[in-house]
């Protein structure tokens, strides 16, 4: 019976310090983009392999019912982090809200130009004519004229059409001859699946700035606030941590990714795309390439998306 009682007593004093520690956790909500898949990597290892846990957080990820949601929730404080899109950033602080990159997940475009390998288009040249097919006017267009403008023809010169993001089944069907916003990584072992093989043609060799695809942003207002920074600083470093166990065990990591939610995210496509992500991660999440940042706003306002170029310290930062 005293035994039975020690061993209560000591359930009782471990599951007291348990609930301690987790009290002790500073919680964070990260907004996605889209639903988790593998551009998501080094977030949902990190939760998986408990690095967030042990660099102090209990970090709730949601996926978005609205993907455009998530960087005006941290505008409003309605969310500590989200994650989103370099050009859409800058979009955003040129409406006037406050936010500003602080990690980079993805740190190479994923956007290109697909068109089938049965088209016979060989070169950008061959889409005089074409009907091009797009989901997002705007920064698409951009892309795609900057993109066309290489190879000596304008917007003017092809037919652009809006498919409303069903960009693989469109060029299938013969709907359009080519889409514009593709992901590399995920429409062309898509079309590959349909027995449709595709050919991406990239933005950043046909006189697009290189840009980080995907970054976390954070409400710029409260980056004075030193606990703030603390605490932005030790998610970053999980995701340091995350990232490094990606790259070397592949393997297991994907295992950890599929465990996060086992029936959505363990399939070939996801298996697929996992292979063609993991050497665009960025393996530095905390670094800033200043210039990349400067190179993309000059862009964007030369096309006429943004109207001014922020400084820098108002686009993105580098949290110690």
């Amino acid at each position: 019976m005293m035994k039975k009682s020690l061993f209560l007593a000591a359930l009782f004093a471990l599951t007291i310090h348990l609930n301690a520690t987790a009290d002790k956790l500073q919680k964070l909500t990260l907004q996605l983009d889209w639903f988790v898949n593998p551009d998501h990597a080094a977030v949902i290892v990190a939760q998986q392999q408990g690095f967030f846990k042990a660099n102090g957080l209990e970090v709730e990820i949601v996926e978005p019912a609205d993907p455009s949601l998530p960087p005006k929730l941290v505008a409003a404080g309605k969310s500590d982090l989200a994650v989103t899109y370099q050009p859409q950033l800058l979009m955003d602080i040129d409406q006037g809200l406050p936010l500003v990159r602080v990690a980079t997940l993805i740190s190479t475009p994923l956007n290109s130009l697909v068109v089938l390998e049965s088209s016979g288009i060989k070169s950008l040249a061959d889409l005089k004519g074409k009907k091009i097919g797009y989901s997002v006017s705007g920064f698409e267009e951009a892309l795609l004229g900057t993109m066309l403008k290489s190879e000596g023809l304008t917007l003017k010169d092809v037919e652009p059409i809006n498919v409303n993001w069903s960009l693989s089944p469109s060029l299938i069907s013969k709907q359009v001859s080519a889409v514009i916003g593709a992901f590399r990584n995920f429409e062309l072992n898509q079309l590959a699946q349909e027995k449709h093989p595709g050919f991406a043609f990239y933005p950043e060799e046909h006189g697009v700035p290189i840009y980080d695809e995907l970054i976390v942003v954070a409400n710029k207002n409260k980056l004075n606030d030193k606990t703030y920074q603390a605490t932005l600083s030790a998610f970053i470093t999980a995701l340091e941590q995350a990232t490094v166990y990606l790259i070397n065990h592949q393997q297991q990591a994907w295992q950890d990714f599929v465990s996060y939610k086992p029936t959505e995210l363990d399939n070939e496509l996801n298996r697929l795309a996992w292979k063609d992500t993991l050497p665009r991660l960025s393996l530095s999440p905390r670094g800033l390439d200043q210039h990349r940042y400067q190179k993309m706003a000059q862009f964007m306002q030369e096309q006429g998306l943004i109207k001014q170029i922020p400084t820098l310290n108002d686009m993105a930062q580098q949290i110690e």
